[in-house]
């Protein structure tokens, strides 16, 4: 699927053009309008070539704002959550036309709009979404929210899932079609975090101060995330300059191989030659990441255990309790390589999704320089299916007797 540089997208919605904005993960799209430029056709032309159903996204500030319940106050998961719907009460008659469909969202995004200005339900459906928007959670409704306010217009849209002729959602090709046709930008979810990442500081230093370890003497750097209120640790040796490649560790947190020495992965052997590689250069990084089980957390690592010992390899046990094979993303990484002033990196790493998303999130220039723990009975199968289903680079993965 082709998409558009972010900024024709941000300068389409600034000018009232509506954009198609794609999750490439899920298989869906929406078109998507800012909300304050919602016209009766507007929403007549999403009715039409869209199909779906007409929402409203907002932000869960405005929905206390607005006094919109949500329609599943229990609902759990990281799935979307609706409000009830609402109609605009003055100015509609029977809420459905799309002028009174336009002049409800005109009235929920107003100023000064309260529960006098609305009643339920009604004709719209608004859509919460997350606080931190994509960086929080990936979804249309966020990346629509997003969208808008890095064009400069109130956070709310309006937006509508895309149909083929026959009803089901709309493929690649459809999208393509529909974008010519129409004269209309199409982007990703990921386009747009990879564009705040870039552009936001999403993390701040929350402490900084040296240590002395068995290798010497380090600067430590802890960081905060504004997103989640994760916490990730910058290990420095030696004095970083811009220009100059720097040898960087991105190690994902691993408790079970870092600090108990678990024979089920490699981890802790991949740190601690890190670390000796970085201290016999002089100078390096180790970002140590918040980001246990490749991003699913400690608890679900453990449960992908039990499924692996039952005859799962550890990329089938994180699909079958439901996460991608690798959840891990780099963008605060970046971040954090960029506050450090490092620009041009030297990558240890097997895994070439790592470089992929440093130079994703704007590091300028990543090297990869292997670092391959030799093999043994406990790690052979876990690094054969990291080398065959993951793309790592390893070369020593010989049967070991």
């Amino acid at each position: 699927m082709t998409t558009q540089p972010i900024e024709q997208a941000l300068d389409a919605i600034r000018n009232g053009q509506m954009v198609i904005v794609a999750d490439g993960e899920q298989g869906e799209a929406d078109l998507c309008i800012a909300a304050e430029r919602v016209t009766p056709d507007a929403v007549n032309f999403m009715a039409a070539h869209a199909r779906g159903l007409v929402c409203l996204t907002l932000t869960r500030e405005r929905m206390r704002q607005l006094g919109i319940p949500l329609m599943v106050p229990d609902a759990v998961g990281h799935g979307q959550q609706f409000g009830a719907s609402i109609e605009a009460r003055h100015g509609v008659s029977t809420g459905i036309s799309t002028a009174d469909r336009a002049t409800t969202i005109q009235a929920a995004i107003a100023d000064r709009a309260g529960p006098d200005d609305i009643v339920m339900p009604g004709h719209v459906f608004p859509l919460v979404v997350r606080d931190g928007g994509v960086l929080a959670r990936a979804g249309l409704a966020e990346a629509s929210v997003d969208l808008v306010r890095l064009a400069g217009c109130k956070p709310a849209a309006a937006v509508c899932g895309i149909l083929d002729d026959h009803g089901n959602l709309a493929g690649p090709a459809d999208l393509e079609a529909l974008a010519e046709l129409f004269g209309l930008t199409m982007i990703g979810i990921g386009d747009i975090a990879a564009y705040r990442l870039r552009t936001e500081s999403l993390i701040h230093r929350a402490a900084d101060a040296p240590i002395t370890t068995t290798l010497g003497r380090f600067r430590t750097v802890v960081y905060r995330s504004a997103i989640d209120g994760h916490e990730h640790l910058a290990l420095v040796k030696g004095r970083l300059r811009p220009d100059e490649p720097v040898l960087v560790r991105v190690h994902s947190e691993c408790l079970t191989g870092d600090v108990f020495g678990s024979e089920r992965c490699d981890c802790g052997d991949q740190l601690h030659l890190a670390l000796e590689l970085i201290t016999a250069a002089g100078k390096g990084v180790v970002v140590y990441m918040h980001q246990e089980g490749r991003g699913i957390g400690l608890a679900n690592k453990i449960r992908a255990y039990a499924l692996q010992d039952q005859g799962r390899d550890t990329v089938e046990a994180n699909l079958e309790l439901g996460f991608k094979d690798d959840c891990r993303d780099y963008g605060i990484t970046a971040q954090i390589l960029r506050d450090l002033g490092v620009t041009k990196v030297r990558l240890l790493t097997n895994n070439p999704r790592k470089k992929e998303g440093l130079l994703l999130y704007g590091v300028a220039e990543v090297e990869l320089q292997p670092l391959e723990i030799p093999p043994h009975q406990g790690t052979i199968h876990y690094l054969r299916t990291k080398q065959r289903k993951l793309g790592h680079l390893l070369s020593e993965l010989k049967p070991v007797s």
